[in-house]
């Protein structure tokens, strides 16, 4: 079984009295202009996308004449044709509107990662005339024991948004099903730092040690893949990736506590970045109990597969990886997943689960949780933040990603974080990093961030000088907008 903490409980089987049955379908009224549509086999288990179905019931009448229905509530005429939603009459305006014929105004996307400026979008849940089909059918489920697992046949799963021209109500009424987004961490909001670089302890305390100097505050302290061993074959005599790795490198860390106690006394905010698709193996501080604790003979020196199908790998992955690391002053994780979309888990994309339980597990501790991650599909506002991936440093991608910010509202999803200034695949260009720091002061996160190239690091110091007193300003100007742009907790 899953821990207490990995396994939530949503509301999410609706009212008999919501209910219309007629063989393989069934139809289930939320609102009089948000229904659901069933074809084949129902299930009343949670969605990644929808977790809640009990509403009040209304007044919905439903006719059949051949292959068609007509499902009427208090504002609108749905019609099925072969039991898929085919067209809505607007009951307030008479006006009957397609499916097929909606033009949507697209939503948001998994990663900038390779781009070089405007890409097509997904879906959101906005189109031009209000009438939008949510096709849920190809998203795993949440069991009652936490888990996730995959839908039973090739059923159909529709929900109808037929909110007219009113998008904020689209969007409000994705979240009455779903969930609302959550409040994020105050110190989330101020200035990160970030950079592919093998930092030694010294170097990094060094570093925020000068941005104390320049004036220039900081409230996250990032430290990107190199906090692990990387040069397996190296260090170990493995010919192994170092892309996964939860052992600090004691060359570059030789006191990793004291390193994270020296930042917490600087006030900063501690995340470490992770690729967890190669398991732990054999070479890894922590292997002989995560090992033992996934049945796994020590001696043999297999390696503890990443399987998102097992509750065992999950709990601990959590409190024998990361909870120690959690209590030495590591606040929340950057999870880095770039490999692929399968796993052990028929339909199940890992960065799903991931994304999921690592928000779940951060809330523990009892403080508001966080993590930073790609996006992982329609349902991800619930796991906030998200990372936009490696982008490049060029006009074109600094030109898209206010559009790309701004537009993921149609999808429900608005904590984005971007690396500000972008990352590598371009060219130094002091103009274009102050317009980044410029956009990121009034985007969701503010996170500087760059590849390891000496000429491409984001330090405001490191720019002409006109451009580093306006990018100092400009970061100050960020930190002081903290107060104002930090949601109020609601009891």
């Amino acid at each position: 079984m899953l821990k207490p903490a990995l396994v939530v409980n949503p509301n999410s089987r609706a009212d008999d009295s919501q209910i219309y049955i007629d063989g393989d379908l069934r139809i289930t009224y939320f609102t009089s202009k948000l229904l659901r549509v069933e074809v084949g086999e129902f299930t009343d288990l949670a969605s990644y996308a929808v977790w809640n179905r009990s509403f009040p019931a209304g007044d919905m009448k439903v006719t059949r004449n051949g292959r068609m229905y007509n499902i009427e509530t208090e504002d609108i005429i749905l019609t099925l044709k072969n039991k898929k939603p085919y067209c809505v009459c607007f009951k307030d305006n008479g006006q009957t509107e397609l499916f097929s014929k909606q033009k949507n105004l697209k939503g948001t996307y998994r990663t900038l990662d390779n781009t070089f400026g405007k890409i097509p979008l997904e879906d959101g849940f906005i189109t031009e005339k209000g009438l939008y089909l949510f096709d849920d059918s190809g998203s795993v489920l949440l069991d009652e024991n936490g888990m996730f697992v995959p839908r039973k046949s090739l059923s159909k799963d529709y929900y109808i948004f037929a909110y007219g021209k009113d998008y904020r109500a689209t969007i409000r009424a994705f979240y009455s099903i779903s969930s609302p987004t959550p409040l994020i961490p105050r110190f989330a909001l101020g200035v990160w730092w970030s950079r592919y670089h093998a930092y030694t302890q010294q170097e990094y305390l060094s570093l925020m040690d000068r941005f104390e100097m320049e004036g220039i505050p900081l409230t996250v302290a990032t430290v990107d893949m190199d906090w692990h061993w990387v040069d397996i074959k190296k260090q170990f005599g493995k010919k192994l990736s170092g892309w996964t790795g939860y052992s600090w490198d004691t060359t570059l860390f030789p006191d990793y506590k004291e390193f994270l106690k020296q930042l917490k006394n600087k006030n900063l905010h501690i995340t470490l970045n992770l690729h967890p698709a190669d398991g732990v193996r054999c070479f890894e501080d922590l292997y002989k109990d995560m090992a033992k604790a996934n049945g796994i003979d020590p001696a043999t020196e297999k390696p503890v597969k990443f399987r998102c199908g097992s509750d065992k790998f999950w709990n601990s992955y959590f409190d024998i990886l990361h909870k120690p690391y959690e209590k030495d002053g590591v606040d929340f994780w950057w999870i880095d997943w770039q490999q692929g979309k399968s796993s052990d888990v028929k339909g199940l994309d890992p960065l799903t689960a991931l994304n999921h339980y690592h928000y779940l597990d951060n809330a523990e501790n009892g403080d508001i949780p966080l993590i930073l991650s790609r996006y992982g599909g329609v349902g991800s506002h619930r796991y906030p933040l998200g990372f936009s991936g490696d982008t490049a440093i060029n006009w074109r991608v600094l030109d898209f990603q206010p559009y790309f910010t701004a537009n993921a509202a149609n999808a429900a999803y608005g904590w984005w974080s971007h690396d500000i200034g972008g990352h590598h695949q371009g060219f130094r260009d002091d103009e274009l990093y102050l317009r980044w720091i410029q956009f990121g002061t009034f985007s969701p996160i503010l996170r500087l961030h760059s590849t390891a190239i000496e000429l491409l690091g984001k330090e405001p110091w490191k720019y002409r000088q006109d451009v580093y007193k306006s990018a100092k300003e400009w970061l100050n100007f960020r930190h002081r907008l903290i107060p104002y742009i930090s949601p109020l907790r609601i009891e």
